[in-house]
Order: structure tokens, then sequence, then C-alpha cells
């Protein structure tokens, strides 16, 4: 099965996740570090969701999923086990016209989630098409050995950097040269390596003197 790949907003919008076990939960966290507004319909919760429906972090209903429950949400998570159900589900999403994940059963989805490493604002998303979550883990799990945290500190100094250069008379083409230099440059090596000095040397040759990791307000871990 072919897949379109994207990247959903869902920050602010209504979510549902159907199920309050292990898999739900993991479901609610993906949605929860996504900024949606997640409710959660299961007769029981982990421990996980439990503290976190006590803190108002999604809103439960102590209950079965029952026909009409899809209505007013942007996404639904299905993870209550029962094919039955889940059949049910896949159908009332499909006239509703909700975007419908059914943990395990790619054939009733309209999206799958996919294995992501993160670090920071880098997003990396693999996926099998449903045909091996263990291959997907797998991947991952090399790609995180592959894209640690220096990845998240280069994107937030990139970005500090392109804000401040908004305000200055560089043009366009001497800002893409300064991108594309430092981009090129050692700057994940130094920021891995902790090498301030030599971070700060580079910003000065390629952007200007003054610029720097403070000027940036840009601090690397302690102890790099």
């Amino acid at each position: 099965m072919n897949y379109y790949p994207i990247f959903l907003r869902v920050a602010e919008r209504p979510c549902l996740v159907i199920g309050g076990g292990r898999v739900a939960e993991q479901k609610v966290e993906s949605l929860l570090r996504a900024g949606a507004k997640v409710t959660v319909i299961s007769p029981q919760l982990t421990r996980r969701l439990s503290t976190l429906a006590a803190a108002h972090d999604i809103v439960h209903e102590p209950r079965a999923y029952v026909s009409g429950d899809l209505v007013g949400f942007f996404l639904v998570c299905a993870a209550a086990g029962d094919e039955t159900a889940q059949a049910r589900i896949a159908a009332e999403a499909d006239s509703a016209g909700v975007l419908l994940n059914v943990a395990d059963r790619p054939q009733l989805c309209d999206f799958i989630m996919p294995s992501i490493v993160q670090r920071g604002e880098l997003m990396i998303a693999t996926s099998t098409g449903g045909a091996s979550p263990a291959m997907a883990r797998h991947i991952r799990q090399e790609l995180e050995e592959i894209f640690g945290p220096e990845y998240a500190l280069a994107l937030t100094l990139l970005r500090r950097l392109r804000e401040s250069l908004t305000s200055t008379t560089h043009t366009g083409a001497e800002r893409q040269r300064i991108f594309n230099t430092l981009v090129d440059s050692p700057l994940l090596e130094f920021l891995r390596a902790g090498q301030r000095r030599d971070i700060d040397a580079l910003l000065a040759s390629t952007v200007g003197r003054g610029v720097s990791l403070a000027s940036l307000g840009i601090e690397l871990p302690q102890g790099s």
C-alpha cells in the first residue's frame, strides 16, 4: 500500500483516542507533544493516562465507544483491540470524513504513524507501510545513532541567526551564502564536541564580527 508522506498540524485541534491501554497511551503522548487537544474514551486507563486525566491534560470519558462519538473531532486513533468495534469505527470515520488510525490494522487506516527520530526541530519519520513495525524501529534506532543532539543545537542556532539577519542589510544572496557555508562547515562537529571557541570563530568569519553563540543566545550543554 502506498502512502502520501506529510507532517500534519494538530496543535489546538480536537483529537480522539479510543482505548486506555499502553498503545493508546503512546498515541496520546505523541498527540500531546504536537499540541493537540486530546479526549480519551475508555472504561479503564493506564496509570500514566489516569495522571494526565487528573491533571486535566486530557479529557477522559470513562465508558466504551458508542456510535456518534467521532463527531467534532479532526483526527481519531483507535486502540481498543476489539476488531468488531474497530471495523465499526472505521466505517463511521469514513462517513464523517474524520482521519483515522487503527492500531495494527493498516487496511482500516487513513494514515499510519511512522517511527520518529526527533532532535529539536529536526524530525525524521520512518515507515514500512505497515509491513514491519519491528523493522521501522530498527531503522529508527540506527538513525538515532547518526543524528545526535548536536542537530537540535544546530537548528536552534540557524533559526536564531536567520531571525537576526532579517533586520540587517544583507541581501538575499548573501544570506543564502552564509547558510550554505555554515551547513557545509564543521559546525555540527564543533557542536558535538562542545568547541565554543571554534564555533564563535566560524560564526565571526562567516557572518561577521560580533556574531557568536552568546549573541544568538545559545548555551552549550554543561560538560561540553
